[in-house]
């Protein structure tokens, strides 16, 4: 099943090219189980309401994804938890990006990923494909990550490798957008839209193997990035294990699962692509400038319109 959020916070269940709006499910969810810090509650109820959501997408007209406005696939996650350096090549890329002149890539303390740990991004920074990207410091270069994101299902604390992917709700694709400078790491990666996700959900049964997806990026039709998730340092099963040792993941948590080589900066104007396998979809963002003194939501508003 692939679910997805679009418009005005409805949800939907993708099928070829419509969705069918469920959006009956989440209010009932969400009536049953207030929102609270302990994770994203139509997440967590997926495995008790999966069935009554495909009869209810069975009896609901379609909408054709090209007519609907997408939004992140999951509202309410209560943490972003990323791996810094989890491709090889990705390492030695900027390795050498720091060392050149005048670069605005600064050098990792460490460049393992056990010695880095993971880091948040704010929650604030999630965005759809439809809300796009407003891009800010102009001066400074900005580059694109484009990962495999893993949503948590199933909350856990200490979770060992064997059990991991049975938390697990399923899997995004998702971009890491990146200031690069000398402030810390979650900061520069917090901006507002810097954590794009979508442009739906593909429950953990559509993705047998999340250790072996390609994942590629264009830029205005360029290839930028193109590797496959068999590539990751620490894979799936070892990025939750290692996260969960630290803090506890809940429903609606997102991991990102780090980036290959060919990240490079972007501007206003370009517009990104990112594929993975046929279940994750194709997920296409708009880059533009940020408005000074505005309000995102407020800015996307008049976009949109």
């Amino acid at each position: 099943m692939k679910l997805c959020r679009f418009d005005d916070d409805r949800l939907g269940v993708v099928r070829g090219n419509v969705i069918h709006d469920v959006t009956e499910a989440q209010t009932e969810i969400r009536k049953s189980s207030p929102y609270t810090m302990k994770g994203d509650a139509v997440v967590a109820a997926l495995p008790q309401w999966r069935e009554r959501i495909e009869l209810m997408a069975d009896k609901t007209p379609g909408l054709p994804i090209a007519q609907v406005k997408l939004l992140a696939p999951v509202a309410r996650p209560t943490k972003l938890s990323c791996a810094p350096t989890n491709y090889q090549a990705h390492i030695e890329e900027m390795r050498k990006a720091a060392q050149q002149p005048g670069s605005q890539v600064v050098a990792a303390q460490s460049s393992k990923i056990l010695e880095a740990g993971m880091f948040l991004k704010a929650n604030s920074a999630l965005v759809g494909p439809s809300e796009g990207i407003p891009l800010r410091f102009p001066d400074r270069r900005n580059d694109h990550e484009v990962e495999l994101v893993m949503v948590i299902g199933k909350a856990g604390s200490d979770i060992p490798q064997a059990k991991a992917l049975d938390h697990v709700a399923g899997y995004c694709l998702g971009l890491d957008m990146t200031v690069r400078g000398r402030e810390d790491r979650s900061f520069r990666k917090s901006v507002d839209g810097y954590a794009v996700l979508g442009p739906w959900m593909a429950t953990a049964d559509e993705i047998p193997d999340p250790d072996s997806l390609p994942i590629t990026i264009e830029v205005n039709g360029e290839v930028r990035q193109n590797s496959n998730t068999s590539q990751l340092i620490y894979n799936c099963r070892r990025l939750i294990e290692f996260a969960s040792q630290f803090y506890t993941l809940y429903p609606g948590d997102l991991v990102y699962t780090g980036t290959p080589e060919g990240v490079s900066p972007v501007k206003p104007g370009d517009v990104i692509v990112c594929r993975s396998s046929p279940a994750l979809g194709e997920l296409k963002i708009a880059v533009r400038a940020h408005e000074p003194g505005a309000i995102e939501s407020e800015r996307r508003e008049r976009v949109d319109a």
